[in-house]
């Protein structure tokens, strides 16, 4: 009985929400929204009314006190009369006005030149400092504009300003006032302000320089308060609104003094500003109070007549409670009796489809039970297979097998990682030949679904392979009705082992719970492999101490015959050094003026002296030097000349044996080199001009290291082609190979025309090397020495590719 009695209760008061609300909407409406709107008319009212009463006050203060500064301006240039040209003049003059005007606290003159000549205060005058101004603002902008008002500043929190006026006449002076700005307090007195309200002036910087006497401190930065930083920020319009510097909410106004960029604030507490509208409003919430009474007696007695449609829901109710489930509560209320009626409605039928599916998801629950247990057994003997065998192949064989019987997969790839090769290995295969040759057995690292969960350390699923980027698992995979894939990295602190890999021929996403269980199999199958590697490691280490054993044995028992075969080389070494010595001997005195390895080839040959003898032939020479060097070795030490030349000569040299030329000479900075003597080569045109052209691009980035060591070099060649008599010069504790003819003064003087990083060469060499390379004509050049002018080309690049000469060298030696 206490239960359907709570019932009921719980029933009324749901009816007397309903019907409560229903009156409190037609009556509480009603008059909250007549109430808002009179308060709202009346707030606009009342903020416009004292707003604008703010702001005319805010203008009022803010012309007197522009007078006020105006007035001091026109008494300040009075004393700047041109006719009084003596100092005692002046400073009578200065005098009369700080006697005359008490804001004034000092005046001082500054001549033309900006240097002070006379200070005057209310204490002391002082003449003839000179100290100099010419850079102050105030003499600056007085001498530019006229007047000058230099930006406020405070002295024991006394607010002080200077007003600079500029003498009549040509560089005349300017005199400087000191003004004491306390007097601007006057303008802001309780009677001008009101007994509520607050007013002060602040500078362009927020800084406050008068105030009431309810007002902030003098001094006190108020930038930050949001009426000031809009009052003082140029172009933005005034806040009406804000918060004083007690953080109290205010209705403010502003104006500001045009000549001197100060603000004249005027504000009021907002809560005094607003008192009429808060006594409104308790006006108001005592008539909404009383129509709620009324509103709440009228739902009460409504409710009362909802008797029948209660008693319906509570017997529905009980026998739903009893389990009868096919009876239906008929109510027609068309309020929220009957939505609650519909809603028991719906839960019985809920019950009646929740009894029936019962057996069939026992059975679903029981198969994915057996399911789970399953996978634990598959887990325990993956795991048993781990931990009792060494045998990577047969641990392997069991992880592939058992991961298609879990994820009922149609194959199971699993791939070693050979960290040296940077590839993928396929190690073990179920379900695709393992020995069918493909581009899945060996896949490079790097571009592949392989690589990128290695990379990540994640699994990456593909649902529909043939929607995947193209690589070598794909081709394959799509290749064998495989339309689905798996791959989970093995990996472990150590780096990448490998990769599990699962194809299905159906598509679609796998499911958390198989890639969970495959990151499992993955882990079992990186133990299994990190233990097969520790084991092979382990065997390796073994073998190969056995091994070293075993060679340690016979290196000694060499190490004997070896030592009685010693005294037998003994004796045929003394008459092999005699032999040697006169080969060594003779490639001395080669190597004085040729490369190395063409002493090499004349010492080797059987008739050397028919190639040193005099001759004539066709050469080709190259003649190359350094622009500026004999400037540079005149303002350069030594020291520093002599490592230039060392870079200069190191980088040379290296390409002159590689393209096997014959160092002619070299003084300083000038080398010759001869190409076709005495070794004869069939391209030597082609080793000259690439040489040069490789020289140059060397040299190059040389003389910019110079350059920024403070250097200015540069480098030339000239290549000429012509007939010279080569042979031996010079005396027997010296001995040179030259050329001698017209053609190596040729070279000579081409590279004397050309400019930095320019190869110059004659028109017969660029008719022989025309085919592989870019160049371009020069001008006829007249050559000292040289009774008609010069045909020349200039070499800008190689562009074709000539044999290698240093294989071909290689070669002919070899032969």
């Amino acid at each position: 009985m206490a239960g359907a009695n709570d019932k009921t209760r719980s029933l009324r008061e749901g009816l007397f929400a309903k019907y409560v609300v229903s009156l409190v909407g037609l009556v509480v409406f009603v008059l909250a929204v007549n109430g808002a709107m009179e308060t709202w008319i009346s707030y606009r009212a009342t903020r416009a009314s004292l707003t604008d009463g703010l702001e005319d006050k805010a203008q009022a203060a803010a012309r007197r006190i522009e007078q006020s500064i105006s007035e001091l301006d026109r008494q300040i240039s009075w004393v700047t009369r041109a006719s009084q040209d003596t100092l005692e003049k002046r400073r009578a003059d200065y005098a009369s006005l700080l006697h005359q005007v008490s804001v004034v606290n000092q005046l001082f003159q500054l001549n033309g030149e900006g240097r002070e000549v006379l200070r005057v205060s209310r204490q002391s005058t002082t003449t003839g400092s000179s100290a100099d101004l010419s850079r102050d603002v105030r003499f600056t902008d007085a001498v530019a504009r006229g007047v000058s008002y230099a930006p406020a500043w405070f002295a024991d929190r006394t607010p002080l300003m200077s007003i600079s006026v500029a003498h009549s006449g040509f560089n005349a002076g300017v005199t400087v006032a000191e003004i004491d700005l306390s007097f601007l307090s006057d303008f802001l007195s309780d009677a001008q302000v009101g007994k509520a309200a607050f007013a002060y002036v602040v500078d362009p910087r927020g800084r406050v320089l008068a105030t009431s006497s309810k007002g902030p401190e003098i001094g006190k930065d108020l930038s930050k308060l949001p009426q000031v930083a809009a009052a003082i920020a140029p172009g933005h319009e005034a806040d009406t609104s804000g918060t004083d510097f007690n953080g109290h909410a205010v209705m403010s106004a502003a104006s500001i003094v045009p000549k001197l960029g100060w603000s004249v604030l005027f504000e009021q507490p907002t809560t005094q500003a607003l008192m009429p509208i808060r006594d409104q409003l308790v006006r108001i919430a005592l008539l909404i109070g009383m129509g709620l009474m009324v509103a709440i007696l009228a739902g009460t007695l409504l409710a009362r007549r909802m008797i029948i449609p209660i008693t319906a829901l509570r017997d529905g109710a009980q026998l739903l409670g009893e389990g009868d489930f096919s009876h239906r509560i008929d109510v027609h209320t068309s309020d929220e009796l009957e939505d609650l009626a519909g809603q028991f409605n719906r839960m019985a039928d809920q019950i009646q489809e929740t009894y029936s599916n019962l057996e069939t998801k026992v059975d679903e629950r029981t198969r994915d039970l057996a399911q789970s247990i399953h996978e634990l057994k598959v887990l325990e003997e993956v795991g048993r297979a781990v931990a009792s065998s060494l045998d990577l192949n047969a641990v392997l064989a069991t992880i592939a097998a058992r991961a298609i019987e879990i994820t009922r997969a149609d194959a199971v790839l699993i791939y070693g990682f050979d960290a040296e090769a940077r590839r993928f290995n396929l190690v073990e295969a179920n379900g695709i030949d393992r020995s069918a040759e493909g581009a899945h057995a060996t896949i490079d690292e790097g571009g592949n679904i392989l690589s990128d969960a290695a990379d990540s350390g994640e699994p990456i699923a593909l649902a529909e392979l043939g929607e995947a980027a193209e690589q070598p698992l794909r081709e394959v995979a799509l290749a064998a009705g495989f339309n689905s894939v798996l791959v989970v990295p093995l990996i472990d602190q150590q780096g990448t082992l490998g990769s599990l890999v699962v194809l299905r021929r159906a598509g679609g996403a796998f499911a958390p719970s198989i890639i969970g269980l495959m990151r499992t199999f993955a882990n079992q199958a990186v133990l299994a492999m990190r233990n097969a590697r520790l084991f092979t490691e382990v065997d390796h280490n073994s073998h190969a101490l056995e091994a070293a054993n075993e060679t340690v044995r016979a290196q000694a028992d060499k190490l004997r015959m070896q030592t009685e075969q010693l005294k037998d080389w003994n004796k045929s070494l003394e008459e092999r050094v005699k032999t040697q010595l006169g080969e060594i001997e003779r490639i001395r005195k080669l190597e004085r003026f040729l490369a190395p390895q063409v002493a090499q080839l004349i010492a080797s040959s059987d008739s050397p002296e028919g190639l040193l003898t005099s001759q004539r032939r066709e050469v080709t020479v190259v003649f190359c030097d350094l622009r500026g060097f004999t400037a540079f070795t005149e303002a350069t030490e030594p020291e520093e000349a002599m490592n230039v030349l060392r870079e200069y000569h190191a980088a040379l040299g290296k390409l002159i044996f590689k393209y096997e030329g014959t160092l002619d000479k070299y003084a300083g900075d000038g080398v010759m080199i001869l190409f076709n003597a005495p070794i004869q080569f069939e391209d030597h045109i082609k080793r000259a001009v690439k040489m040069a052209v490789e020289m140059r691009d060397t040299i190059g980035p040389l003389t910019e290291r110079w350059r920024n060591r403070g250097h200015s070099l540069g480098f030339g060649i000239g290549v000429a082609l012509g007939y010279a008599t080569l042979g031996q010069v010079g005396f027997e504790q010296r001995l040179e190979y030259a050329a001698i003819g017209s053609v190596t003064n040729l070279a000579s003087r081409l590279c004397g025309e050309a400019k930095p990083n320019q190869i110059v060469v004659s028109r017969r060499v660029y008719g022989m090397v025309e085919p592989w390379v870019e160049a371009r004509a020069l001008d006829d050049l007249q050559l000292k020495g040289f009774n008609h002018p010069v045909l020349a080309m200039e070499i800008l690049s190689w562009r074709g590719e000539v044999e290698n000469v240093v294989d071909a060298a290689v070669a002919r030696r070899r032969g």
